[in-house]
């Protein structure tokens, strides 16, 4: 596919997906791209600002079946992963699949629902998959979870583990509008009947031809030393960057560009989604300072080759 092409269809899709939340096209650009390099999404925010319309607008855009799961504190893994019922005529057992049978899974307020739930999820997104009685039952193509979670100095909440924040390509937050777009959202037209008449603007066959295009962004050799410096400079705080944490980066970084209109990724391209990919992996590797602000350090100390 031409990076020209692709580029036109998925400038179009956030636009269409800019409809409903206005004033967040970065964001929106952030999750597509997140989307498009099969990665999974985790939102954190206060409630109220757009993250499960932004899922569901995304959702609609791509013309994906859409299934939603309200996390909390007495879900229980089968009401997220399915279970085997006892079918009185043929003697057996049946898997009744659940809600995780969709395109697009959102988990809302995931930190709500307690460890053992949360981690229902890990093969589901690891995966493509979920066993039950020691059977494999695969999930659909394409499958994202696209989460939602609470300020963790909110009362009720649990933290996510590492495992999981790992699972989770991009973290992002939306924020409140400016007042432009507040003014706008404040006269103009409903939000849900925008939602509910979104067009798609995507069919999932294309989103698909999209994701095999990737393969083809090139990286050159000096693109690797950069992203590999990266790498070695967060170990020097703690733990730092997982090799999966590189392979991360590196597909973000071949949407980014692909969202560019680019057949090759630059260091720029890492630039732009460092933060979103690396801000939730770097938590608690020095202590007093963020996630996000480690990694904008780092994306401005790591000079490029």
């Amino acid at each position: 596919m031409d990076p020209l092409v692709a580029q036109k269809q998925l400038k179009a899709l956030v636009a269409t997906v800019g409809q409903v939340i206005v004033g967040k096209d970065s964001a929106i650009e952030l999750a597509v791209t997140c989307l498009l390099a099969r990665g999974h999404l985790l939102f954190e925010d206060l409630p109220g600002v757009g993250k499960t319309t932004l899922s569901q607008a995304l959702a609609r855009a791509l013309g994906l079946q859409f299934r939603r799961v309200q996390f909390t504190s007495d879900l229980l893994p089968a009401d997220i992963l399915g279970a085997s019922i006892f079918d009185r005529e043929t003697s057996s057992f049946l898997f009744k699949p659940g809600p995780v049978f969709a395109q697009v899974l959102l988990a809302d307020e995931i930190n709500r629902a307690t460890p053992k739930t949360q981690s229902a999820l890990l093969e589901a997104m690891e995966e493509g998959q979920v066993t039950a009685d020691g059977l494999s039952h695969p999930l659909p193509e394409p499958f994202f979870v696209i989460a939602t979670q609470n300020p963790t100095t909110q009362m009720g909440t649990f933290s996510l583990p590492e495992s999981q924040l790992d699972r989770f390509l991009m973290r992002l937050e939306l924020g409140v509008p400016d007042r432009a777009a507040e003014r706008a959202m404040l006269t103009g037209e409903d939000r849900r009947e925008v939602l509910r008449h979104l067009p798609p603007a995507m069919t999932s066959d294309e989103l698909r031809a999209m994701q095999q295009c990737l393969k083809a962004v090139h990286v050159s050799p000096a693109l690797l030393d950069y992203l590999q410096d990266l790498l070695a400079a967060s170990r020097q705080h703690g733990h730092g960057l997982s090799p999966r944490a590189g392979l991360a980066l590196l597909a973000a970084a071949r949407a980014w560009a692909l969202m560019q209109g680019r057949p090759m990724v630059i260091p720029e391209d890492l630039q732009a989604i460092g933060p979103a990919v690396m801000a939730h992996r770097l938590e608690h590797a020095v202590e007093g300072m963020s996630g996000r602000e480690l990694a904008k350090r780092l994306l401005r100390e790591v000079a490029v080759n």
